[in-house]
């Protein structure tokens, strides 16, 4: 999929038409058109072979107005040069930060053909003219991070300009899995885990306001591997958890972090006796950082996700497993197996009573709940399943006004290069009562899927794969080639949906409607109360596999 034989990204890498030869700028969906709108990725000047073995990932982050210091921060000429790198972000932005830009509306017209290092690694001479006029700026807006390589990129989802404004580099290893915390209360939010097992935390703010290409301020932990040396496949905030953190790791733990905890302390875990079995191990002392080791399965966790109000969190494994833990009682509620392969990805309702699934049987699962199995199967991909998530800003047309969610709206991407979006209205799928007899035909029913299953499993049990024949099929409403390259994972946020392949190449697509109105000037303020409607702790998509 790589091709490293020319050694560097072609030139048509830059213009977003000569990149997608024969792709449509556009999608149709009952509602309306999906438009292009713009693309992000990072600089042209990053050599092909630089990106690794690693899939780009991709995190949501929004940052707030900065709160009024109680005490000083930083030395006033830190600040002075700080303030400096903003103003001159702002300017390259130009017109797409709107009210945001202070001043610089024009833009640097020459900017986009110098390459985002060189422009990044300026900004210090920048400091003495404008940090007067700039004093006030404080980074918020909200922004999308991304790793290709041995690198993060930043880019202001706000501006229409393609290179991120911001990279940093790590010179020991590649980064794979990153998280943001919508929430944080105070200094780091921003969690970055590494091939080497390495992880940091860092205030977002604080990178965005350094003119260096190295991480600044990060708290570093299991340094060099040292609790455990696999790779970090998955990383996220507890919600509510007050600076807790989950990574999780290729041999098949989890550990539990806080983030305020420096980890001195020994942090060594008792062996594990049974490695098909679940276990979790306190530390033994309550300085050590992490604070607990959750051994989940054999093989790599490939992706985890948190419940929207942190009850539960779900992982899928190499094993094909999806698992649901009670997070607060260290508890293993629920699981089953997917029909072939490794599942790769999982995702949450808004309400929690759905989770996605997808991985290398090509099929997205959506398990109940409430049933504790897998009550519906979306066949549409022809390769593996890469990313999933529902839609939680999508209102269905036929809403029955008691507040009950009728119809979910979820999209997924895969390897095929496309994204399908689907619509599941859970009482009027169609649910095989039983298996067939031989030479005779299933019988069928539709109505609540509730009363059609076998009594729900025992609390901890692990479904064993559905026959086909047991399981109600959905179509996808739409089918799109969206990228060249086989793709990594999928955003929805209030106005757009984000696709990304996994060599680090973004596309924003406009919903209908908003793409009609001033697509120019992208309002801050809507996208700012995206979030404050939906309590989302992190926006993240891709998957390792």
């Amino acid at each position: 999929m790589i091709n490293t034989a020319n050694g560097t990204i072609p030139t048509s890498s830059s213009s977003a038409n000569a990149q997608s030869p024969g792709l449509k700028t556009y999608f149709k969906t009952p509602e309306g058109r999906y438009k292009l709108h713009y693309e992000k990725t990072h600089p042209s000047s990053l050599l092909h072979y630089a990106h690794g073995k690693t899939v780009t990932q991709v995190t949501l982050a929004h940052l707030k107005e900065k709160p009024a210091p109680s005490t000083p921060t930083a030395s006033s000429s830190g600040y002075s040069a700080s303030s400096g790198v903003r103003s001159a972000a702002a300017r390259w932005l130009g017109a797409g930060n709107g009210s945001r830009t202070h001043g610089f509306a024009g833009g640097n017209g020459g900017g986009k053909s110098i390459s985002s290092t060189s422009r990044i690694g300026s900004l210090g001479t920048l400091s003495s003219s404008n940090s007067m006029t700039n004093m006030n700026f404080d980074g918020k807006g909200t922004y999308l991070i991304f790793n290709v390589g041995d690198a993060i990129f930043i880019s202001d989802l706000n501006s229409q300009d393609k290179d991120p404004i911001k990279s940093i580099s790590f010179s020991n290893s590649n980064p794979i899995c990153h998280a943001f915390d919508q929430e944080a209360k105070d200094g780091h939010d921003l969690l970055i885990g590494l091939n080497s097992g390495d992880v940091y935390s860092v205030s977002l703010r604080q990178q965005l306001q350094d003119v260096g290409k190295k991480l600044v301020g990060a708290q570093h932990y299991n340094k060099d591997g040292s609790i455990n040396n696999s790779r970090c496949t998955s990383i996220a905030w507890v919600p509510g958890g007050d600076g807790a953190f989950v990574v999780a790791h290729a041999d098949g733990n989890m550990y539990v972090y806080e983030k305020n905890k420096e980890g001195a302390a020994d942090s060594s875990f008792p062996v594990i006796k049974d490695q098909t079995q679940f276990s979790v191990a306190h530390a033994r002392y309550s300085k050590s950082n992490p604070i607990a080791r959750w051994h989940v399965c054999q093989g790599s966790i490939n992706s985890i996700a948190f419940s929207h109000d942190g009850s539960f969190l779900a992982t899928v494994g190499r094993d094909g497993y999806l698992r649901v833990f009670d997070y607060s009682k260290e508890q293993l509620i629920c699981g089953g197996k997917s029909y072939y392969g490794a599942l790769l990805c999982c995702a949450w309702s808004m309400d929690g009573k759905y989770i996605l699934t997808g991985g290398e049987d090509d099929l997205v699962q959506v398990w109940s709940m409430e049933d504790r199995k897998v009550v519906a199967w979306g066949e549409g991909h022809n390769s593996w399943v890469s990313g999933v998530a529902f839609d939680s800003y999508w209102s269905s047309p036929n809403s029955d006004g008691t507040g009950e969610t009728v119809m979910y709206r979820f999209g997924s991407v895969g390897q095929d290069t496309q994204l399908l979006l689907w619509d599941l209205e859970m009482d009027e799928i169609v649910v095989p009562l039983r298996r067939c007899p031989p030479g005779g035909s299933p019988t069928y029913s539709t109505g609540s899927q509730s009363s059609q299953w076998d009594n729900v499993s025992p609390l901890g049990t692990l479904q064993p794969a559905p026959s086909i024949r047991d399981v109600p099929k959905v179509s996808p409403l739409v089918v799109h080639r969206v990228h060249t390259e086989p793709l990594s994972g999928l955003i929805f946020t209030q106005e757009s949906v984000l696709t990304v392949c996994r060599e680090g190449h973004i596309k924003i697509w406009m919903r209908p409607g908003v793409a009609e109105s001033n697509s120019s000037n992208i309002s801050e303020t809507v996208l700012s109360n995206s979030f404050k409607d939906k309590p989302l702790v992190s926006s993240k998509i891709g998957s390792c596999s």
